[in-house]
């Protein structure tokens, strides 16, 4: 788990910087930098649209008496989302956008939801019991 963390702190900026030089030099840096402005502002006004949206899911179904996981799953996408919109960055805008995006958000609903189920698997067959 530290690797990952370590080279998604690592990698992940390298490769932005990289593209936001080879975007830089191709558009020149003023209009780069204003499309990455750009692309945050539309994308925090897009997470919070979805997020809004998400919270009425969210008391709906409560209201409903209904527990509302996916909402939920939803929330915490749209969560995510935002914060990866803050990096400055073409590649992390991109998938944040992506995420805020109702249809392809399902793509990553399955991914976390196969890596929630593989989780309690694992940790369900570690179990112990003691008398």
């Amino acid at each position: 788990m530290l690797l990952k963390l370590f080279l998604a702190f690592t990698i992940i900026p390298f490769l932005e910087l990289y593209l936001l030089i080879k975007i830089g030099a191709y558009l020149g840096a003023m209009n780069t930098v204003i499309i990455v402005i750009l692309t945050a502002f539309f994308g925090a006004f897009l997470a919070r649209f979805q997020g809004l949206h998400t919270m009425l899911k969210v008391r709906e179904s409560v209201h409903r008496g209904e527990i509302p996981a996916e909402e939920l799953l939803d929330a915490l996408l749209i969560f995510l989302a935002g914060i990866v919109l803050l990096t400055p960055g073409f590649m992390t805008d991109l998938i944040g956008l992506m995420i805020l995006i109702p249809k392809t958000r399902i793509l990553f609903k399955r991914w976390l939801r196969k890596k929630f189920d593989e989780r309690i698997n694992r940790n369900s067959l570690n179990i112990t019991f003691y008398h």
